[in-house]
């Protein structure tokens, strides 16, 4: 039987992070077969083959800092494998959901047998339910073996990332999702000096904003992904440690008051956001950098990495409103699809994406904390630095909203049902529809 909560020593037993509980060439090797055993992932090049063909890496990373980080692991493979040729098939994420329309691309190659050599995918339920329970995944446990990372990702993660008794995807990171990034200028402009702790004291403040003409907070309404990111933070507080988990096994059902009082609390939010939030999309870290932007925004640390590729500095982070203590994570992985064209070649870019190198490389940029337990602590600044304590200290809960809690469906269904909340503003009717569809997800069963 799943737990109802966990923490780094029972990360396993509820998988808020989906995997606990069973939750174009010369010169290549041949493709795997469907049938491949389990670590035959590890097969490389002959002894002194200089590698050749193409590498696509299917990726939503177009915006700052994203595009720096995945630059930086594409140089270091450049450098080791300067014959092959890289395409860098990123594709904005557009569309509900993370990752939107590269997502759907993607499903469409990998249906019709056309894969690309890898992609970004979340670890837990996004990968495993979406791919790996298709058969469409090479396992990797020769990889892991032979390049050590059994020693150097945490032992919790480890238990995150084995399904079936195997690991599939290679991280790369961590990230927080339940983070607000608040501006010290805007704030000042009310006399406050640090983000609010609680949902009331957090109305106080976007009260006193608005009064000043400042809105309180960034929101994205032309998205199409409805606000599943403030939603889960708030959901996080309202349900906490140990309430959480049970949104997904079946035990707490959607119809529970506290989603009520999530949805008044979100609903109210709109209220004090940007007067034009139904058109912003895509434009949102910049209207947020802009100087009429909002005073706050809920959003992940790949916001560290954006500011700085922006060279902003008006900024200060904390954990959003009654979630302290809690750590809401993700972490961005790439795995071996079957029957890639260059299959030696994926190979090599996993070695870099786990390398110490590669991660050392990467996360400074992206603004998240490596997934490996050896950094370089000196490459970091100081929004890491205390990321790596609170994931050492702090309860460990997996995202809804990036793939990590639930689902694929339900999370789906979950952004179209708050999207449609945007215009209508019905908590009643967007209750009902959650509850809908947190049976379609049959949910424990």
């Amino acid at each position: 039987m799943l737990q109802s909560r966990f923490n780094r020593r029972r990360f396993l037993q509820y998988s808020a992070l989906g995997a606990g509980g069973a939750l174009l060439a010369s010169c290549v090797a041949p493709a795997a077969a469907p049938g491949a055993a389990a670590g035959a992932a590890a097969a490389t090049p002959a002894a002194g083959a200089a590698a050749a063909g193409k590498l696509e890496i299917f990726s939503w990373w177009t915006s700052g800092g994203e595009v720096g980080a995945l630059q930086a692991l594409f140089d270091i493979y450049k450098r080791e494998h300067p014959g092959v040729e890289i395409i860098n098939a990123a594709l904005a994420a557009q569309g509900a959901g993370q990752g939107g329309e590269m997502k759907a691309l993607l499903e469409t190659r990998m249906i019709g047998g056309d894969p690309p050599e890898s992609f970004q995918a979340h670890l837990g339920h996004e990968l495993i339910d979406t791919h790996v329970k298709a058969g469409r995944m090479e396992p990797l446990d020769d990889l892991y073996e032979s390049e050590g990372y059994n020693d150097v990702f945490p032992k919790d993660l480890m238990k995150v990332i084995l399904y079936d008794g195997h690991p599939w995807a290679v991280p790369v990171n961590i990230h927080r999702s339940n983070l607000v990034w608040w501006r010290p200028s805007k704030l000042q402009a009310i006399g406050a000096t640090e983000a609010p702790k609680t949902w009331d004291e957090f109305f106080t403040m976007a009260e006193a904003l608005k009064a000043k003409g400042i809105p309180a907070i960034a929101v994205a309404g032309g998205s199409g992904g409805g606000d599943g990111q403030t939603m889960e933070c708030i959901l996080v507080s309202l349900f906490g440690k140990d309430g959480w988990p049970g949104l997904f096994d079946g035990s707490i059902g959607w119809d529970d008051k506290r989603v009520t009082q999530a949805l008044e609390i979100l609903n109210k939010t709109w209220d004090y956001a940007e007067p034009d939030f139904l058109s912003v999309a895509a434009n949102m870290n910049d209207i947020y950098i802009s100087d009429e932007g909002p005073a706050m925004m809920i959003s992940g640390d790949w916001m560290n990495g954006y500011f700085k590729s922006k060279n902003f500095t008006d900024y200060k982070w904390a954990p959003t409103p009654g979630t302290e203590g809690i750590y809401l994570l993700l972490s961005d992985s790439f795995g071996l699809p079957k029957n890639v064209k260059n299959r030696d070649n994926a190979i090599n870019w996993l070695k870099v994406c786990g390398s110490k190198e590669g991660q050392d490389a990467f996360n400074p940029i992206k603004g998240s904390i490596p997934a490996r337990t050896d950094a370089d602590l000196s490459k970091y600044d100081k929004y890491q630095l205390t990321a790596l304590q609170d994931w050492k200290s702090n309860t460990l809960l997996g995202s809804l909203q990036h793939g990590a809690a639930a689902k694929q469906s339900f999370l789906l269904d979950y952004d179209l049902a708050l999207n449609d909340m945007y215009t209508s503003r019905d908590v009643a009717a967007t209750q009902a529809q959650l509850v809908k569809v947190a049976g379609d997800a049959a949910f424990g069963k």
